[in-house]
């Protein structure tokens, strides 16, 4: 993404009613240019160039053509599935509710409830060869518990993906501390033939997340 013209950075007043916290958390909004640039490009969220980012380095999205997008609010993932590859049935899940996306089929219940993965099938017309999540656990403001959570949400997407993916398929995943855990990378090395990690441009320089990025699904066989 090109930076140029960039305004100088913009500093926001204390508020009385605003923490310190969230004036920083502002501020960042408020300077960061792919907020400006999602804006523009009517994503929903900056998160939007993650994945585009990590489509233009590991290809995808452009052959998918069932796609599951676990936590799809706000939606920003389904938007970019839809622009590459129009021709894709897009089904998001998240407990959340999710303004509607066209051509995206939304529901709004938790992706480990025993029913979903036969309502995600039946309405992508079959398995799924792509699961994206960009999941994170609510944060405590603990680093470690707050680590643990979101990790245990990764391992239950993972869980998720091995069940539902149709064999080559691919498992994209939001995780923290630069890599996952030593379980969570057994588990997909078994299921895939290559498990790599990657951080997006368009990840925070000072965000601890990377993507795990698993292709070529084994199958259950």
């Amino acid at each position: 993404m090109s930076r140029s013209g960039r305004n100088p950075d913009r500093r926001v007043k204390t508020a009385k009613k605003r923490s310190e916290s969230s004036t920083r958390w502002l501020q960042r909004q408020l300077n960061d240019p792919y907020v400006k640039q999602a804006k523009a490009d009517g994503y929903r969220s900056r998160a939007a160039y993650k994945l585009i980012e990590l489509d233009d380095r590991f290809g995808l999205i452009r052959r998918a053509r069932r796609v599951v997008d676990l936590g799809i609010a706000p939606g920003g993932w389904s938007q970019v599935v839809r622009a590459r590859s129009p021709k894709a049935e897009v089904v998001g899940i998240d407990l959340l509710p999710t303004e509607a996306i066209e051509g995206v089929t939304i529901f709004e219940m938790d992706f480990m409830d025993d029913a979903a993965p036969a309502r995600l099938e039946e309405a992508l017309g079959g398995l799924p060869d792509l699961v994206l999540s960009d999941m994170a656990a609510n944060t405590v403001g603990h680093k470690q518990t707050d680590h643990l959570r979101t990790m245990a949400l990764v391992e239950a997407g993972a869980w998720f993906a091995t069940e539902t993916l149709e064999e080559g398929g691919a498992f994209v995943a939001k995780v923290l501390a630069g890599g996952t855990d030593t379980e969570l990378l057994g588990l997909l090395k078994k299921h895939f033939k290559s498990v790599k990690h990657a951080k997006p441009p368009a990840s925070r320089k000072g965000s601890s997340e990377w993507y795990v990025v698993a292709q070529g699904f084994k199958g259950r066989g």
